[in-house]
Protein backbone atom coordinates (compact mmCIF):
# COMPACT_ATOMS: atom_id res chain seq x y z
CA UNK A 1 0.00 0.00 0.00
CA UNK A 2 1.28 3.12 -0.96
CA UNK A 3 1.05 6.33 1.64
CA UNK A 4 -1.34 8.43 0.11
CA UNK A 5 -3.92 5.24 -0.08
CA UNK A 6 -3.52 5.63 4.09
CA UNK A 7 -4.75 9.14 4.39
CA UNK A 8 -7.00 8.82 1.15
CA UNK A 9 -10.41 10.21 3.12
CA UNK A 10 -8.60 13.18 3.28
CA UNK A 11 -8.20 14.04 -0.07
CA UNK A 12 -10.98 16.44 -0.18
CA UNK A 13 -9.54 18.65 2.56
CA UNK A 14 -5.59 18.04 0.68
CA UNK A 15 -7.47 19.25 -2.52
CA UNK A 16 -7.88 22.16 -0.83
CA UNK A 17 -4.88 23.22 1.10
CA UNK A 18 -2.92 22.33 -2.92
CA UNK A 19 -5.14 25.10 -3.82
CA UNK A 20 -4.40 27.54 -0.96
CA UNK A 21 -0.49 26.72 -1.71
CA UNK A 22 -0.64 27.53 -5.34
CA UNK A 23 -2.75 30.84 -4.32
CA UNK A 24 -0.53 32.19 -1.50
CA UNK A 25 2.40 31.71 -3.73
CA UNK A 26 1.26 33.93 -6.41
CA UNK A 27 4.03 36.48 -6.15
CA UNK A 28 4.02 39.80 -7.84
CA UNK A 29 7.26 39.83 -9.20
CA UNK A 30 7.16 37.03 -12.14
CA UNK A 31 10.47 35.83 -11.36
CA UNK A 32 10.08 34.97 -7.29
CA UNK A 33 5.90 33.78 -8.89
CA UNK A 34 7.33 31.82 -11.49
CA UNK A 35 9.98 30.01 -9.13
CA UNK A 36 7.76 29.42 -6.49
CA UNK A 37 5.19 27.67 -8.59
CA UNK A 38 7.92 25.47 -10.38
CA UNK A 39 8.80 24.56 -6.38
CA UNK A 40 5.43 23.48 -5.99
CA UNK A 41 4.64 21.93 -9.09
CA UNK A 42 7.90 19.72 -8.17
CA UNK A 43 5.41 18.13 -5.84
CA UNK A 44 6.50 15.76 -2.44
CA UNK A 45 4.50 14.34 -0.05
CA UNK A 46 2.62 17.22 2.01
CA UNK A 47 3.15 14.80 4.92
CA UNK A 48 3.31 18.06 6.94
CA UNK A 49 -0.34 19.30 6.10
CA UNK A 50 -1.53 15.53 6.56
CA UNK A 51 -0.52 15.53 10.04
CA UNK A 52 -2.00 18.95 10.99
CA UNK A 53 -5.29 17.49 9.88
CA UNK A 54 -5.07 14.41 11.35
CA UNK A 55 -4.15 16.28 14.79
CA UNK A 56 -6.86 18.71 14.08
CA UNK A 57 -9.26 15.81 13.46
CA UNK A 58 -8.77 14.67 17.05
CA UNK A 59 -10.35 17.41 18.04
CA UNK A 60 -13.03 19.93 17.12
CA UNK A 61 -11.80 20.00 13.24
CA UNK A 62 -12.74 22.93 11.34
CA UNK A 63 -11.24 22.93 7.85
CA UNK A 64 -11.61 27.06 7.49
CA UNK A 65 -9.34 27.01 10.31
CA UNK A 66 -6.90 24.56 9.95
CA UNK A 67 -6.05 24.86 6.36
CA UNK A 68 -4.19 28.15 7.14
CA UNK A 69 -1.95 26.09 9.58
CA UNK A 70 -1.63 23.17 7.21
CA UNK A 71 -0.25 25.80 4.02
CA UNK A 72 1.98 27.59 6.63
CA UNK A 73 3.92 24.45 7.64
CA UNK A 74 4.29 23.39 4.12
CA UNK A 75 5.75 26.39 3.08
CA UNK A 76 8.09 26.70 5.95
CA UNK A 77 9.16 22.98 4.94
CA UNK A 78 9.49 24.39 1.12
CA UNK A 79 11.31 27.20 2.14
CA UNK A 80 14.15 25.09 3.72
CA UNK A 81 14.75 22.86 0.63
CA UNK A 82 15.30 25.82 -1.15
CA UNK A 83 17.94 27.30 1.14
CA UNK A 84 19.35 23.55 1.57
CA UNK A 85 19.62 23.39 -2.03
CA UNK A 86 22.08 26.33 -1.90
CA UNK A 87 24.00 25.74 0.70
CA UNK A 88 24.65 21.96 -0.73
CA UNK A 89 25.07 23.08 -3.96
CA UNK A 90 21.94 20.79 -5.22
CA UNK A 91 21.40 20.59 -9.03
CA UNK A 92 18.47 17.79 -8.60
CA UNK A 93 15.67 17.84 -5.71
CA UNK A 94 12.93 14.97 -6.90
CA UNK A 95 14.59 14.33 -10.05
CA UNK A 96 14.23 18.08 -10.99
CA UNK A 97 16.27 21.06 -11.51
CA UNK A 98 16.23 22.86 -8.39
CA UNK A 99 15.62 26.70 -7.77
CA UNK A 100 19.30 27.21 -7.33
CA UNK A 101 20.27 25.51 -11.02
CA UNK A 102 17.70 27.17 -12.98
CA UNK A 103 17.97 31.12 -11.32
CA UNK A 104 21.39 30.77 -9.04
CA UNK A 105 21.78 31.18 -5.62
CA UNK A 106 20.59 34.82 -5.16
CA UNK A 107 17.41 34.21 -6.68
CA UNK A 108 17.23 30.98 -4.87
CA UNK A 109 17.69 32.72 -1.69
CA UNK A 110 15.01 35.60 -2.11
CA UNK A 111 12.41 32.91 -3.34
CA UNK A 112 13.12 30.75 0.02
CA UNK A 113 12.67 34.28 1.83
CA UNK A 114 9.46 34.96 0.15
CA UNK A 115 8.22 31.53 0.68
CA UNK A 116 8.93 31.62 4.10
CA UNK A 117 7.09 35.08 4.56
CA UNK A 118 3.90 34.13 2.86
CA UNK A 119 3.98 30.90 5.98
CA UNK A 120 4.18 33.75 8.57
CA UNK A 121 1.31 35.81 6.82
CA UNK A 122 -0.68 32.47 6.73
CA UNK A 123 0.06 31.84 10.58
CA UNK A 124 -1.39 35.40 10.99
CA UNK A 125 -4.29 34.04 11.02
CA UNK A 126 -4.37 31.92 14.27
CA UNK A 127 -5.28 34.00 16.93
CA UNK A 128 -3.91 31.83 19.91
CA UNK A 129 -0.42 32.92 21.47
CA UNK A 130 0.86 29.16 22.43
CA UNK A 131 0.54 28.57 18.99
CA UNK A 132 2.81 31.80 18.04
CA UNK A 133 5.41 30.64 20.28
CA UNK A 134 5.80 27.06 19.47
CA UNK A 135 6.20 28.20 15.69
CA UNK A 136 8.50 30.54 16.21
CA UNK A 137 10.36 28.34 18.86
CA UNK A 138 10.42 25.75 15.94
CA UNK A 139 11.96 27.60 13.64
CA UNK A 140 15.07 29.03 15.43
CA UNK A 141 15.39 25.87 15.86
CA UNK A 142 15.31 24.50 12.35
CA UNK A 143 17.57 27.61 11.56
CA UNK A 144 20.16 26.50 14.38
CA UNK A 145 20.49 23.19 12.46
CA UNK A 146 21.22 24.46 9.50
CA UNK A 147 23.95 25.78 10.82
CA UNK A 148 25.40 22.66 12.74
CA UNK A 149 24.60 21.04 9.55
CA UNK A 150 27.27 23.28 7.82
CA UNK A 151 29.57 23.14 10.68
CA UNK A 152 30.05 19.33 11.02
CA UNK A 153 30.19 18.75 7.74
CA UNK A 154 33.29 16.10 6.62
CA UNK A 155 33.69 16.17 10.56
CA UNK A 156 34.50 12.38 10.62
CA UNK A 157 34.54 12.34 14.65
CA UNK A 158 31.05 12.81 16.04
CA UNK A 159 29.26 11.35 18.13
CA UNK A 160 25.53 9.30 18.01
CA UNK A 161 24.38 12.36 20.21
CA UNK A 162 25.51 15.03 17.46
CA UNK A 163 24.04 13.52 14.93
CA UNK A 164 20.27 12.82 16.80
CA UNK A 165 20.54 16.10 17.95
CA UNK A 166 21.10 17.26 14.21
CA UNK A 167 18.36 15.59 12.45
CA UNK A 168 16.07 16.43 15.60
CA UNK A 169 16.53 20.06 14.42
CA UNK A 170 16.54 18.93 10.70
CA UNK A 171 13.11 17.16 10.26
CA UNK A 172 11.56 16.27 13.64
CA UNK A 173 11.25 19.06 15.30
CA UNK A 174 8.50 20.54 11.80
CA UNK A 175 6.52 17.94 12.30
CA UNK A 176 6.21 17.52 15.82
CA UNK A 177 5.31 21.38 15.68
CA UNK A 178 2.83 20.09 12.51
CA UNK A 179 1.25 17.69 14.72
CA UNK A 180 0.69 20.12 17.76
CA UNK A 181 -0.16 23.05 16.18
CA UNK A 182 -2.78 21.23 14.52
CA UNK A 183 -4.12 20.34 17.89
CA UNK A 184 -3.89 23.47 19.40
CA UNK A 185 -6.01 25.37 16.43
CA UNK A 186 -8.66 22.46 17.08
CA UNK A 187 -8.72 22.84 20.52
CA UNK A 188 -7.17 19.51 22.29
CA UNK A 189 -6.32 19.74 25.78
CA UNK A 190 -2.82 20.55 26.49
CA UNK A 191 -2.07 16.82 27.54
CA UNK A 192 -3.10 15.29 24.35
CA UNK A 193 -1.89 18.15 22.60
CA UNK A 194 1.62 16.90 23.78
CA UNK A 195 0.99 13.20 23.18
CA UNK A 196 0.39 14.41 19.36
CA UNK A 197 3.81 16.13 19.76
CA UNK A 198 5.91 13.53 20.83
CA UNK A 199 4.15 11.15 18.28
CA UNK A 200 5.23 13.74 15.63
CA UNK A 201 8.89 14.27 17.57
CA UNK A 202 8.93 10.24 16.79
CA UNK A 203 8.07 9.76 13.65
CA UNK A 204 10.28 12.89 12.61
CA UNK A 205 13.31 10.93 13.68
CA UNK A 206 12.46 7.83 12.01
CA UNK A 207 11.73 9.15 9.06
CA UNK A 208 14.77 11.27 8.70
CA UNK A 209 16.76 7.63 9.88
CA UNK A 210 15.49 5.79 7.27
CA UNK A 211 15.67 8.89 4.76
CA UNK A 212 19.42 8.39 5.29
CA UNK A 213 19.12 4.72 4.72
CA UNK A 214 17.65 4.91 2.17
CA UNK A 215 20.01 7.41 0.27
CA UNK A 216 22.59 4.27 0.27
CA UNK A 217 20.25 1.30 -0.32
CA UNK A 218 18.08 3.53 -3.35
CA UNK A 219 19.04 3.71 -6.94
CA UNK A 220 19.65 7.04 -8.42
CA UNK A 221 16.65 6.97 -10.24
CA UNK A 222 14.64 6.31 -6.88
CA UNK A 223 16.20 9.36 -4.92
CA UNK A 224 16.00 11.46 -8.06
CA UNK A 225 20.05 12.54 -7.41
CA UNK A 226 22.97 10.77 -7.04
CA UNK A 227 23.39 7.31 -4.17
CA UNK A 228 25.16 7.91 -1.33
CA UNK A 229 24.43 12.02 -2.56
CA UNK A 230 24.42 13.06 1.73
CA UNK A 231 27.84 11.47 1.83
CA UNK A 232 29.55 13.53 -1.01
CA UNK A 233 27.82 17.01 0.28
CA UNK A 234 29.65 15.91 3.77
CA UNK A 235 26.98 14.63 6.16
CA UNK A 236 27.58 12.21 8.34
CA UNK A 237 24.22 10.30 8.40
CA UNK A 238 23.66 6.92 10.76
CA UNK A 239 24.74 4.04 8.69
CA UNK A 240 28.29 6.20 8.20
CA UNK A 241 28.34 6.63 11.92
CA UNK A 242 27.85 2.82 12.08
CA UNK A 243 30.03 2.00 9.50
CA UNK A 244 32.88 4.08 10.81
CA UNK A 245 33.21 1.61 13.98
CA UNK A 246 34.80 -0.33 11.71
CA UNK A 247 38.33 0.73 11.44
CA UNK A 248 39.29 -0.30 7.61
CA UNK A 249 35.79 1.40 7.04
CA UNK A 250 37.03 4.59 8.63
CA UNK A 251 40.68 4.96 7.19
CA UNK A 252 38.74 4.14 3.72
CA UNK A 253 36.48 7.37 4.03
CA UNK A 254 39.01 9.49 5.19
CA UNK A 255 41.24 8.33 2.29
CA UNK A 256 38.33 8.95 -0.50
CA UNK A 257 37.28 12.14 1.05
CA UNK A 258 41.23 13.98 1.12
CA UNK A 259 39.85 16.07 -1.77
CA UNK A 260 35.70 16.77 -0.87
CA UNK A 261 35.94 18.83 -4.00
CA UNK A 262 37.22 16.04 -6.25
CA UNK A 263 36.14 12.77 -4.87
CA UNK A 264 36.94 9.96 -7.43
CA UNK A 265 33.56 8.12 -8.61
CA UNK A 266 35.28 4.47 -8.79
CA UNK A 267 36.59 5.07 -4.59
CA UNK A 268 33.06 6.22 -3.77
CA UNK A 269 31.17 2.87 -5.23
CA UNK A 270 33.99 0.59 -3.22
CA UNK A 271 32.77 2.83 -0.44
CA UNK A 272 29.50 3.05 -0.50
CA UNK A 273 29.46 -1.09 -1.80
CA UNK A 274 31.79 -1.39 2.02
CA UNK A 275 29.23 0.28 3.67
CA UNK A 276 26.50 -1.79 3.00
CA UNK A 277 28.63 -5.30 3.63
CA UNK A 278 29.02 -3.99 7.22
CA UNK A 279 25.87 -4.40 9.59
CA UNK A 280 25.17 -0.49 9.73
CA UNK A 281 21.98 -0.05 7.60
CA UNK A 282 20.90 -2.80 9.80
CA UNK A 283 21.68 -1.32 13.01
CA UNK A 284 20.17 2.21 11.72
CA UNK A 285 17.04 0.59 11.39
CA UNK A 286 16.96 -0.64 14.93
CA UNK A 287 17.26 2.84 15.61
CA UNK A 288 14.54 3.70 13.78
CA UNK A 289 12.11 1.00 15.24
CA UNK A 290 12.79 2.25 18.70
CA UNK A 291 11.36 5.48 17.49
CA UNK A 292 8.47 3.95 15.88
CA UNK A 293 7.37 2.07 19.30
CA UNK A 294 7.89 5.55 20.98
CA UNK A 295 5.51 7.13 18.53
CA UNK A 296 2.88 4.79 19.01
CA UNK A 297 2.86 4.72 22.65
CA UNK A 298 2.38 7.83 22.54
CA UNK A 299 -0.98 7.61 21.28
CA UNK A 300 -2.07 4.83 23.43
CA UNK A 301 -4.00 6.57 26.13
CA UNK A 302 -5.91 9.02 22.86
CA UNK A 303 -9.44 7.49 22.61
CA UNK A 304 -10.05 5.31 19.28
CA UNK A 305 -11.17 7.60 16.25
CA UNK A 306 -10.01 7.60 12.71
CA UNK A 307 -7.72 10.13 12.92
CA UNK A 308 -5.85 8.40 15.95
CA UNK A 309 -5.69 5.20 13.90
CA UNK A 310 -4.45 6.53 10.47
CA UNK A 311 -1.61 7.88 12.32
CA UNK A 312 -0.70 4.87 13.74
CA UNK A 313 -0.95 3.20 10.29
CA UNK A 314 1.40 5.55 8.94
CA UNK A 315 3.87 4.87 11.61
CA UNK A 316 3.77 1.34 10.87
CA UNK A 317 4.34 2.24 7.01
CA UNK A 318 6.84 4.45 7.84
CA UNK A 319 8.67 1.17 9.62
CA UNK A 320 8.40 -1.02 6.44
CA UNK A 321 9.48 2.00 4.20
CA UNK A 322 12.58 0.11 1.91
CA UNK A 323 12.18 3.15 -0.85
Amino acid sequence: MRLPKIYGFLKKDLDIIESALRESIQAEHPVLRKASIELLDAGGKRIRPVFVLLAGQLGNYDMDNIKHVAVSLELIHMATLVHDDVIDEAELRRGKPTTKSLYGNRVAMYTGDYILARALEEASTVRNASFHRLLSKTLVEVSIGEIEQIKDKYVWDQTLRDYLRRIRRKTALLIASSCKLGAIVSGLNEKDADRVYQYGYNIGMSYQIIDDILDFTSSAKELGKPAGNDLLQGNITLPVLYAMKQLDFKQMIKKTFEDPDHVDENAMEVLLSKLKSTDAINQSYMVSDLYLKKALRSLDSLPYSRAKQTLQDIAKYIGKRRS
